[in-house]
């Protein structure tokens, strides 16, 4: 069974729960705002199986009938939130699964939880119909809005709530779980750790993922290439991307690990921080092709296809200017 001892990083959230908790100044309601993968999820269903706890205390105890119904989904104290359609939560599923049953007290616990995951996802409408549950609470209700992006809901949703906002982990801290939980290799590791950005659980799925494994090998193959390719070649490396278009933000990525690597690699003459350490032969023949003004340019060139593929810019003319711009430096 899980346990904050379980959360990586977070620290300052963890101990706001347990404080308010073993002092006995839960609010009403919480906004836990943070990337997905960043571990909302967890930190909400902790949070909520500690208030029901038989034993309170700081952490669940995991042992009584309450902790072991919270940990099988089956509490009938915490209710999780969904949306009749996808990618949707509208005023009926506020006022049915929230307005309509908040009112009866607890079934055997001294607080009624509501976990709302994609609060971002709620109608203007079934903002409104919330919001006027939150202006006056029942004593034992605890309402967690889980979300991506807080700033799409209501100013008078966010004023009403108590903010915690999860940020990024340390890279350090994502590596060692990688490697000492996961048991990834270290070269895998320091890949899906530059990739995560700080978000752990980013980190576990491309660990997991053979396709990701297949990107890093297809962009490397034609990053060792790239400097002595044709235009001929170049235009078939084109069509051979398209397989990836599903996943181009990552197929991008990866290259942008690769001349970051390049840039690092130029600066300091040391690997030790070289994420394609593999590969240190064509990184070091690149940087001493390339000019710091190079590099930059084809860095801020890979985050203007992102964007503009993003805004759903024509594919293979995003690939060209980009082809070209890594040409040219």
């Amino acid at each position: 069974m899980a346990s904050f001892k379980d959360v990586i990083g977070h620290n300052r959230i963890i101990e706001y729960i347990q404080t308010v908790t073993i002092q006995d100044r839960v609010s009403h309601a919480y906004i836990l705002s943070g990337e997905k993968g960043s571990g909302k999820k967890l930190l909400a269903g902790l949070f909520a199986t500690v208030l029901v706890c038989e034993k309170g205390g700081a952490e669940p105890c995991n042992v009584c009938h309450s902790c072991r119904q919270a940990e099988s989904g089956a509490h009938p104290d915490i209710f999780y939130v969904k949306g009749e359609k996808p990618g949707v939560l509208g005023v009926e599923d506020i006022r049915k699964q929230i307005n309509d049953t908040i009112r009866i007290k607890p079934y055997q616990s001294r607080w009624k939880v509501y976990i709302v995951d994609g609060a971002e996802k709620m109608t203007v409408q079934a903002q409104n119909a919330l919001l006027k549950t939150m202006e006056e609470p029942p004593e034992y209700a605890v309402i967690l809005l889980l979300t991506e992006n807080y700033e799409l809901l209501l100013p008078t949703i966010t004023s009403r709530c108590v903010m915690l906002k999860l940020r990024h982990l340390r890279d350090t801290l994502i590596r060692k779980y990688l490697m000492e939980v996961m048991e990834v290799p270290d070269y895998k590791a320091d890949l899906c750790t530059a990739f995560a950005q700080g978000n752990l659980g980013r980190a576990i799925l491309l660990a997991n993922s053979e396709r990701f494994h297949e990107l890093r090998e297809e962009a490397i193959r034609l990053l060792k290439q790239f400097p002595d390719m044709t235009m001929e070649e170049m235009i078939a490396a084109l069509k051979q991307i398209r397989e990836y278009k599903l996943e181009i933000e990552d197929y991008l990525d990866i290259i942008m690990v690769w001349y970051r690597d390049v840039l690092l690699y130029k600066a300091t003459k040391e690997i030790d921080q070289v994420v394609f350490r593999e590969q240190i032969k064509y990184i070091r023949e690149q940087a001493r092709k390339s000019s710091y003004e190079g590099i930059e340019e084809i860095l801020n060139a890979l985050e203007r296809a992102k964007a503009r593929l993003k805004a759903n810019v024509n594919f293979e003319l995003v690939m060209e200017l980009l082809f070209l711009t890594m040409k040219e430096n």
